[in-house]
């Protein structure tokens, strides 16, 4: 089998080798419902509630605040979505507050919202992707009703002041979700500590199984379900449990939290490596995002003059996966709305590719990759006539 260089773990996740044992049992001896009162419903019931235990012990929660579902994307919808249908007809909080740089389903439901006659505002970020707490205070009205954020952002791993945003949106009345989907495994993350109501996590960002996620909701906080059916999750999400999801989902956290100082510290390195080595040795590239206040998994790097296509699938024929943004966008050309919110430049947009690293990387791999990406960069820039009229503008 072909070895393959894996750079693009805030995609996607493989699942870790002790989550495919801890799941195996329940596709192959436990097959019963949880909701069901017999002796094989009660042992499943009794595996969902102990992950249940192990995510909360991973964030800090309560059991009961833990609600299971199908992905971040789905918990993203229910903060949002669950919100304004809690709201009635007779309520005057229908402005809601995010960023320019969430991730799309908390950006395109928000834009959805808008059409179905809410308000929204959305904060700009500077240069390096800081979002200023100031816009935060000043974009709030007597109508805001909640404040949407991401804890690390999915393209350029810049880390947001969520405990802060917490604050100021609770001395409001003000509620306040946190989309940690790109947090959790990589940084501390507490809710207590943080203070915020609502908080989105995603199974298969933290190597455990794609299709289950969680959502956090502070003990006195409503928001209505999406789907109406049984009593399921506290009838917050019914639907019988994804049990293997679910119970990988709570081995997959748990070891995360666990290893999280050594295996981030270690990854840091190799990022810091990669990074260097190709600020030094390939001209025309800088790093995209604030590198003082980042995620250790993520470097986003732009490579002036190529497009960023063009670099991933020469990386991908020498075999090396990469990312030109979030993988749930990445299906059409358009320029990174991220990047594009940091300078407005279609160029740096077009240009930027995300290094994502995880429990595979080591130091051959980066140094490998580095060394494709030197070829790869000069190859391409020979092609351009973008480049060449650059070269000879310099020479006059």
């Amino acid at each position: 089998m072909e070895h393959r260089v894996y750079l693009d773990n805030s995609a996607t996740t493989p699942v870790r080798p002790e989550v495919v044992e801890a799941i195996m049992p329940f596709l192959t001896e436990f097959g019963g419902n949880p909701s069901s009162r017999h002796k094989d419903g009660r042992i499943v019931k009794t595996a969902v509630e102990n992950a249940r235990q192990q995510v909360a012990d991973a964030i800090n929660a309560d059991a009961r605040e833990i609600f299971f579902n199908s992905c971040a994307s789905e918990g993203n919808n229910t903060v949002l979505r669950g919100y304004t249908l809690g709201l009635g007809r007779n309520t005057d909080k229908k402005h809601i507050i995010i960023t320019s740089v969430e991730h799309p389903s908390v950006l395109n439901t928000a834009n959805a919202l808008e059409k179905e006659g809410f308000e929204v505002t959305y904060l700009p970020v500077d240069s390096i992707g800081r979002l200023s707490l100031d816009d935060v205070r000043a974009a709030i009205r007597p109508t805001t009703g909640l404040i949407s954020t991401m804890m690390v952002n999915n393209e350029i791993g810049n880390i947001y002041p969520v405990e802060d945003i917490a604050k100021i949106a609770h001395e409001h009345n003000i509620l306040h979700h946190v989309d940690a989907v790109q947090a959790v495994g990589k940084i501390p993350v507490d809710v207590k500590k943080i203070g915020c109501d609502f908080l989105t996590i995603s199974a298969h960002k933290f190597y455990g199984l794609k299709g289950s996620g969680a959502l956090y909701v502070k003990r006195g906080r409503v928001v209505k379900p999406l789907l109406t059916g049984g009593h399921q999750e506290m009838t917050r999400r019914p639907g019988t449990e994804n049990v293997v999801g679910i119970v990988g989902m709570g081995k997959a956290i748990e070891l995360a939290v666990k290893e999280l100082p050594t295996e981030m510290k270690r990854i840091a390195e190799l990022r810091d490596r990669l990074e260097s080595r190709i600020l030094a040795e390939i001209p025309f590239t800088r790093v995209v995002g604030d590198p003082s206040n980042r995620v250790p998994t993520l470097s986003n790097i732009s490579f002036r003059f190529i497009e960023g296509e063009g670099i991933l699938l020469k990386l991908d024929l020498s075999g090396i996966s990469v990312s030109t943004g979030s993988a749930c966008s990445s299906s059409n050309l358009q320029a990174s709305h991220v990047i594009m919110a940091l300078n407005g430049d279609p160029e740096e947009a077009h240009s930027s590719i995300r290094f994502s690293l995880g429990r595979s990387a080591n130091l051959e791999d980066i140094d490998y990759t580095v060394e494709v990406m030197k070829q790869t960069a000069e190859q391409l820039r020979s092609f351009s006539p973008v480049y060449d009229e650059f070269l000879a503008k310099q020479k006059n």
